[in-house]
Formats: structure tokens, C-alpha cells, sequence
């Protein structure tokens, strides 16, 4: 079900060649962005080597397309829930990774005031109320938000992200029934990325496709390959704007991989090392750079380039986070309601 759009680039009009100037800057900044998540959660596996990050660390390397295809779809002020794996999408939704890294090693300057950690984040400001370590917990969360859209005549859109371990959450149907019933605007992001912790998903369903679920509370599925960024961004802006007008929800199903262990440290015997290799030989940044190169869009040495700037970001980003203050005894007792 996926639409690709394509522009008619044999065509003389300044309006389509407009568009295709738009659509190769577009191609750009989601290489920068994926680029940037990417190298953000290398920096932050390091750190948590170093043994400056707390509890487990749940590693995003791979899925970045569905990140920033869904996230680049949405306006600041458009709601977003997200699970404990999270980070990705944060920087693809506009938060700003010096905060985000602080807020991962547990410092007084990040989002939430380092209590929320690398895997509880929250940043209102950018639309995000907050990652959540309940598998399938964000769902309701972001049908509420989708509520509140609608009870207050805002045309702002609700998206939740959530892995392929969370179909089999009651509460994610549950959510996705009462947002079928109310036409809220809301879009489900499933991820599925193949393995729920270590169990393929084979073992814990029937269904080759996820989007069943979705079809069984007549919500419009569309499956989506997760690794394309271009195409996860154009089935999420149909669904974006769908919402927008108030023809209710739309189930996403990004097919991913995730090129990392299920958290760092994962000995991984429940898959083969050649399985992940196939994987990384079609992983989203190297394809999207490599379509960029083969188009004329971008040079080798371009795309280098950009590598450079987005490593000295997040070295500043790094520096900033160990430098900045752990919390005070005292912020135990503040933002509590």
C-alpha cells in the first residue's frame, strides 16, 4: 500500500522544478538527521562503557528511518509517545541532543533534570510527553493526547511508537479500538523490528503481518519498509494529514531490524551473525547515501562532510553532558504531583 511519489522531472515548469530542489534538500536533511542519531547513540554506548550511564542501554542503530520519515511528517506541536528505546525519535522531533546526551548520563541539565535517565525522557516543548518502559504503555497515552485534540478543536495529530512486543499488549488494542471508535487523530507507528527483547516473532504470533491487528477494529493499515526513509515519510504525511482532517487513525507498520543487541551487553544467541550482516549491508543511511551519490545529488565528499560536522555535534554535545552537574538530593521531592 505504499505511495511513492515521484515528480516529473522531464518537465520545464519552475513549480516541479521547485519540487524536486525541495524533495534533494529533504533527501539531505534525513541523511543528517539519521546520521545524527546514529552517531548519538555510538557516543552514548561509549559513555555507558565508561560506566557513566545508568540501569541498561537500549540501542537505536538501525531503525533511524522510521524515526525521522515519521517524525519529518509532523509539526513541533503535534503529540508523541515513544518507548525506552526513544532517542531517535526525540532528535528527529527537534530535541536538542546536548540536552538529550545530559539527560542520558543522569545530569542536572537535561530534560528532565537527569530523573528520567536514557530511558524515561519527556520534552514538552517539542510535542513529547515522555518515553515509557511499560511495553505497549505509551499507546493510551497517545490516544488520550488525540482525545484532548479533538475535545479542544486543535488540528494537532498524535503519533505513538511502539515495538512489535507490544501487539500482544492488551492495552494497545484497547487504545487502538477506542481511537477507531471516536475517529481520533491519531497514527500507530509499530516498529517492527523482528525480535520482542530475544524472541523472534515467529514465537509469539501467527500473523506475517502486523497490520491484521489494526484491520480487526477497521483502522487502515500500511505496511511500509522501515529501512526506506522516503517512503516511511510519505505513508506518514497520508496519515498526517488524514488525521488532520479528521478521518481518524492509521496503523503504520515500518518493517526494521535493529543492528544492536537488544540492550548493550546482549550475547545475541538467539540470532545469527550472518543474519545481522545481511542486515547492515541494507541498514537506511548507507542505502539513502548511496541513492544520493548514484542520483548526482550529493558527492562521496559531501556526505563525508556532513559526517564531520554532525561528529563534532555530538562531541560537544558529550562534553556539555559531562560537564554539567549531577541533581540535588533535593530534585527528588520537586515535579511530583
Amino acid at each position: 500500500m505504499t505511495k511513492r511519489k515521484t515528480f516529473a522531472v522531464h518537465s520545464k515548469s519552475d513549480n516541479v522544478k521547485g519540487e524536486v530542489h525541495q524533495m534533494e534538500n529533504r533527501l539531505k536533511q534525513f541523511y543528517r538527521t539519521m546520521l545524527l542519531i546514529r552517531r548519538f547513540e555510538e557516543q552514548a554506548i561509549e559513555l555507558y562503557k565508561e560506566g557513566l550511564v545508568g540501569g541498561s542501554y537500549h540501542p537505536y542503530i538501525g531503525q533511524e528511518a522510521v524515526a525521522v520519515g515519521v517524525c519529518s511528517a509532523l509539526r513541533q506541536d503535534d503529540y508523541l509517545t515513544n518507548t525506552y528505546r526513544g532517542r531517535g525519535q526525540h532528535i528527529a522531533k527537534g530535541s536538542d541532543p546536548k540536552l538529550l546526551l545530559a539527560e542520558v548520563l543522569g545530569r542536572a541539565t537535561g530534560y528532565c533534570k537527569g530523573k528520567g535517565g536514557p530511558m524515561h525522557i519527556t520534552d514538552v516543548q517539542n510535542g513529547i510527553l515522555g518515553a515509557n518502559g511499560i511495553v505497549g504503555g505509551g499507546a493510551p497515552i497517545g490516544v488520550g493526547a488525540a482525545l484532548t485534540a479533538k475535545m479542544t478543536g486543535t488540528d494537532r495529530v498524535s503519533v505513538t511508537f511502539f515495538g512489535d512486543g507490544a501487539i500482544n499488549q492488551g492495552v494497545v488494542y484497547e487504545a487502538m479500538n477506542l481511537a477507531a471508535i471516536w475517529d481520533l487523530p491519531v497514527v500507530f507507528v509499530c516498529e517492527n523490528n523482528l525480535y520482542s527483547e530475544m524472541t523472534p516473532i515467529q514465537f509469539s504470533l501467527k500473523n506475517k503481518d502486523l497490520i491484521d491487528r489494526a484491520e480487526g477494529v477497521r483502522i487502515p493499515g500500511i505496511i511500509v519498509d522501515g529501512n526506506d526513509v522516503e517512503a516511511v515519510f510519505n505513508v506518514t504525511t497520508e496519515a498526517v494529514e488524514r488525521a488532520r482532517r479528521g478521518e481518524g487513525p492509521t496503523f503504520i507498520e515500518a518493517k526494521t531490524y535493529r543492528l544492536n543487541g537488544h540492550m548493550y551487553g546482549d550475547s545475541e544467541t538467539y540470532r545469527s551473525k550472518e543474519e545481522v550482516a545481511a542486515w547492515w549491508e541494507k541498514e537506511p543511511i548507507k542505502r539513502l547515501g548511496a541513492k544520493l551519490v548514484a542520483s548526482g545529488e550529493a558527492s562521496a565528499d559531501e556526505l563525508e562532510a556532513i559526517n564531520h560536522e554532525v561528529l563534532q555535534e555530538i562531541a560537544r554535545a558529550a562534553e556539555f553532558a559531562r560537564q554539567s552537574p549531577e541533581p540535588g538530593f533535593e530534585e527528588i521531592f520537586t515535579d511530583v504531583i
